[in-house]
């Protein structure tokens, strides 16, 4: 455990929701050796300063830090991993993948061994990496349970007697770092609410000195939809300031933020919207999308801007008050989205198989992974669904949106109060409204019913639900939904080709206008 340690401002992930394939790599799926390769451009042409290594659904190469240093020595020599760039594993976790949880002990036992190699590589004491992030955290008591594993586990067993007089800190030297910092990530409403509940149990038990803290924004969009998404990361933030406020304890929140605002709206040209919108953070997430779907100036700029204005305040601070009325509202927006989504779930798992490979993940569906529901209903993961609607002409961002109509003049005034940026996030969006594909649905439903495997009626009253999600928003925030420019003109000529291509079955064309158009919107989804 590192007790002085710089804050990272930007972390490099291996979100696989880039439209154009990385400028240095041969292939169009990034696995094995290119994400070291990757991780070494982050730090290096980026200027992340923290890669997140990912065995989380896939395969992940516990060697990386002897691979970084080895075929980069010139770059690790002068910025020391651990010190002054950071790599951070993400590890499954075990009450959730069950087929995949003794993948933890396999990373954890890979950290004393990089302390190892990256102490020779220096020629002194070197810890290059000492967190791990475990997903889909829920309570305090997770944290502990992974921590005291890792001190129990790995290290604890220095003083282990072998045969004789031997011991294993004789046999195989010491394990450092004696302590792993655990960062939670926390993905769910519920968790999302109690996110204080959930960092002041870790803290008492582990008395740390500081504490990061994970929130996520596809899975709350995906399960929950964009306005609760962000409402949801609001109250988290307010409710982590007062624990530091009541501990005295520094916390640090990063946000798992992608492209488009359905995700989280973090991209190179909205950097200072991202900022204005989400205070009190001290690290964001550059997705692959962010870093290989603009060009690289500007890429390079807006991580400068990031490192240099995180962290960028106080988190707005939300009243008890204005807490409860929040509730309220999310839940009758959680209600809306959730019944358009369980509708056209047939639909929705047909369209995802269109979606192109960017890395080599595991199935998410079945034994050997885990796959999103949404009120008990099968999802891909949010990157494909974002990709669907996108590709509908039906942008995620305004479904269930209708409920806005449902909400009291109270409610609508904390909405808008709490969520600055509503009607920009939006309008970000409204071009890529293509109404010619929409009729085409409308008009066309039996047959991509027939097609899709959704009951006709489902899918006739999930494209009417839509509709009203679309209007509600017109009326509500008065914006103009449609193309307006060339690109978002191109872009709804791809999605027309896209579903006059998959009524046809026509797969070769259907995937050509799916990634033309996702090359438009600079992300899949």
């Amino acid at each position: 455990m590192v007790e002085q340690r710089a804050i990272p401002r930007t972390m490099s992930t291996q979100h696989p929701d880039n439209a154009t394939s990385p400028r240095w790599s041969e292939d169009e799926i990034v696995e094995g050796e290119a994400e070291v390769q990757e991780a070494y451009f982050a730090y290096r042409d980026l200027g992340c300063g923290e890669v997140m290594w990912d065995s989380e659904g896939k395969d992940v190469d516990t060697n990386v830090v002897r691979k970084l240093l080895s075929n980069y020595p010139d770059y690790f020599r002068k910025r020391v991993l651990g010190r002054d760039v950071f790599l951070t594993y993400r590890i499954p976790n075990p009450q959730v993948e069950v087929a995949e949880k003794k993948v933890i002990t396999q990373t954890l036992c890979s950290i004393p061994l990089s302390a190892d190699v990256a102490s020779l590589f220096h020629g002194r004491d070197a810890v290059p990496v000492f967190e791990v992030i475990l997903p889909f955290t829920t309570s305090g008591r997770e944290l502990v349970w992974l921590h005291d594993y890792y001190r129990k586990t790995i290290t604890g067993v220095e003083d282990f007697g072998l045969s004789g007089s031997m011991t294993v800190r004789q046999y195989l030297g010491s394990f450092r770092p004696r302590e792993v910092d655990v960062i939670p990530l926390l993905e769910d409403k519920e968790t999302l609410l109690s996110a204080d509940g959930v960092v002041s149990e870790y803290i008492r038990a582990v008395k740390v000195s500081q504490m990061r803290v994970f929130l996520a924004r596809s899975d709350p969009a995906l399960n929950y939809g964009m306005i609760p998404a962000v409402l949801l990361t609001k109250i988290a933030l307010s409710k982590l300031s007062s624990v530091q406020k009541k501990t005295g304890v520094p916390i640090h929140p990063i946000i798992g933020a992608g492209s488009m605002p359905f995700r989280g709206h973090l991209s190179p040209d909205n950097v200072s919207g991202f900022l204005d919108e989400n205070k009190g953070l001290a690290t964001v997430t550059t997705q692959s999308a962010f870093r290989y779907d603009y060009s690289i100036a500007s890429v390079r700029r807006a991580i400068s801007t990031l490192n240099a204005r995180l962290p960028n305040g106080t988190a707005d601070q939300i009243g008890r008050n204005e807490q409860e009325i929040l509730r309220v509202l999310i839940e009758k927006l959680v209600r809306s989205y959730q019944a358009r989504v369980e509708s056209l779930a047939p639909l929705i798992n047909d369209l995802a198989q269109y979606v192109p490979k960017r890395r080599a993940r595991k199935l998410h569906i079945g034994l050997f992974g885990y796959s999103r529901r949404v009120r008990g209903v099968t999802m891909p993961r949010a990157i494909p669904f974002a990709a669907v609607f996108y590709s509908l002409g039906i942008p995620p961002e305004f479904i269930g949106a209708a409920a806005v109509r449902d909400l009291d003049g109270k409610e609508w005034e904390v909405l808008q109060s709490t969520y600055r940026k509503m009607k920009q996030d939006f309008v970000g969006v409204s071009g890529l409204v293509s109404w010619e594909t929409i009729n085409m649905l409308n008009d066309s439903y039996v047959k991509v019913a027939k097609r899709s495997g959704v009951s006709v009626e489902k899918l006739k009253n999930g494209l009417s639900s839509l509709m009203e999600d679309l209007s509600a928003v017109e009326e509500a925030l008065s914006v103009h939904l449609g193309p307006r420019g060339s690109v978002s003109k191109k872009h709804e000529n791809f999605v027309n080709n896209f579903l006059l291509s998959y009524i046809a079955r026509d797969h070769s064309d259907a995937r050509v206008a799916f990634i033309e158009a996702a090359g438009l919107r600079r992300c899949i989804g």
